[in-house]
């Protein structure tokens, strides 16, 4: 298969962050953070219901503020604290005493499974009429470090759960209802990149042909990657794609696609730091990732973001950021892949660390369909404690603007003291939304609060002309070795 072409590329480096029209919409709302004010503020700015836009003309130079270390002191859950959500919502603790639950996905039979990455567990709690766990089991044990998971197919009865293990993809035969897993796992995707970032995640096209599997990188900024002359450079991209790092990055800081059984593994997209959190888009069937963005540029350089994939995509790692902004510590190294850098469509506050996301399509808030839930670890390296909260991002017709609102926050307790960071999102079978935290390890459940307004259905749309036309298909990724 051969690989992207630069013309493809060209092409998706076109596309910015937001749409200048949807913004549009939100920008006479006066309780927006935008420009160097979104950038200047900290974990205290956050609140339900807050609005942020943070667009690239925004962004600062390099190193215009030293690099910080400012991890969190991580305590138990103070008696009594709850998270903290809009006044239209109600929040509940689902589950609690798990070992660093990381990831939520919800079977179709409205069971949920966690997966517990340092305990090597999958957990699956099934829900009672009143949303609460009413049984629960270890649904497998002795994994290495799993995170994804994915039903398949999508959109059907599965019959199987692909799990992604650090150092694999594997899949375990399922039935609607299963607590356990009925027999032992079946190595799919074997081999993949171990150390570094260690999270891999793995979603499904929605017509259940293409497996998607997210690696994030070896390093920071490829710090150790050998120089390659121009040769030898084409001769690595035409094995891979345009903009695949090498040596110790190969296959790696990627979006990788196969076929269900693990066959013909390839590049999809290319030059992505770490997409921590990969999920499918229900309508355009388009994967979308959760990214956090390198470190070492100061406070607020790079923006963490959240983004379409594009096929053949090359998003900037290890050479650009944000589009076209070379990393100074790669200075004049590749200026021929400036003009194919995509730019991401919604930027975060840098280093909030966005890990879990999920579509909101469910039946309890009508006013969430179609928008992205997204949980922020928190930082670690910013002088100014950020993220530790989960958020909407806002869509338009399917668009992103660009905007994100504060969701669910209240897990920090001071400076210094935090005692929970969002990981996971699942949207339940009822439509409430669950998010996991890996800090006091708890599950929580968002519902509507009994004396919410009552929505109004929209009007109908009427039926277009002629449907649109279907866009063409794009090149095919080259294969993996």
């Amino acid at each position: 298969m051969r690989k992207a072409s630069l013309l493809a590329l060209a092409a998706v480096a076109a596309l910015g962050a937001g749409s200048e029209l949807a913004v549009a919409q939100f920008a006479a709302d006066s309780d927006i953070l935008s420009g160097e004010e979104a950038f200047v503020t900290d974990w205290q700015a956050a609140k339900p219901g807050q609005l942020w836009l943070i667009t690239p003309r925004d962004l600062v130079p390099p190193f215009a503020t030293e690099s910080a270390s400012n991890g969190p002191d991580v305590v138990p859950r103070p008696e009594g604290t709850m998270p903290v959500v809009g006044p239209d919502y109600l929040i509940e603790l689902f589950a609690e005493g798990l070992d660093g639950p990381r990831t939520i996905e919800v079977a179709p039979n409205g069971d949920v499974f966690v997966a517990e990455s340092q305990a090597g567990t999958i957990r699956v709690f099934r829900p009672g009429p009143d949303g609460l766990p009413a049984e629960s089991g270890e649904y497998v044990t002795g994994l290495e470090g799993p995170y994804g998971m994915a039903f398949y197919p999508p959109g059907g009865t599965p019959r199987y759960l692909y799990v992604a293990e650090e150092n694999q993809v594997v899949r375990f035969a399922y039935a609607a209802g299963d607590l356990a897993a009925s027999g032992e796992p079946e190595v799919i995707v074997p081999d993949l990149p171990t150390g570094g970032h260690w999270t891999r995640d793995v979603a499904f096209s929605p017509d259940a042909t293409m497996m998607f599997i997210a690696v994030g990188s070896q390093s920071n900024v490829a710090e150790d990657m050998e120089t390659l002359g121009e040769q030898e450079i084409a001769a690595h991209e035409a094995e891979r794609m345009v903009g695949a790092a090498w040596g110790g990055e190969d296959g790696r800081a990627a979006v990788l696609a196969a076929n269900p059984d693990g066959s013909e593994l390839r590049y999809y997209a290319s030059g992505i730091r770490n997409c921590s959190g990969l999920t499918i888009e229900p309508v355009t069937g388009s994967p979308w990732c959760a990214t956090n963005e390198r470190d070492g540029l100061g406070d607020d350089l790079p923006t963490d973001y959240v983004t379409r994939v594009q096929s053949g995509g090359f998003y900037g790692w290890p050479w650009y950021y944000i589009g076209a902004r070379e990393d100074p510590r790669h200075e004049g190294e590749r200026p021929d892949l400036r003009q194919y850098v995509v730019t991401p469509d919604v930027l975060l506050q840098a280093h909030s660390a966005p890990l879990g996301l999920a579509f909101y399509s469910g039946p309890m808030f009508p006013e969430l369909v179609g928008d992205v839930i997204v949980a922020m670890h928190g930082s670690w390296n910013r002088g100014k404690r950020t993220g530790y909260k989960v958020v909407r991002v806002r869509l338009t017709d399917g668009q992103p603007t660009g905007i994100y609102e504060d969701f669910i926050t209240g897990f920090v307790i001071s400076a210094d003291e935090v005692w929970g960071r969002p990981v996971g999102v699942g949207i339940a079978a009822d439509g409430a939304i669950l998010v996991s935290e890996d800090g006091s390890g708890t599950i929580w459940r968002v519902t509507a609060a009994p004396n919410r307004p009552a929505e109004e259905p929209a009007a109908p749309e009427a039926p277009a002309e002629e449907p649109p036309a279907a866009p063409e298909a794009p090149p095919a990724p080259a294969p993996v070795p």
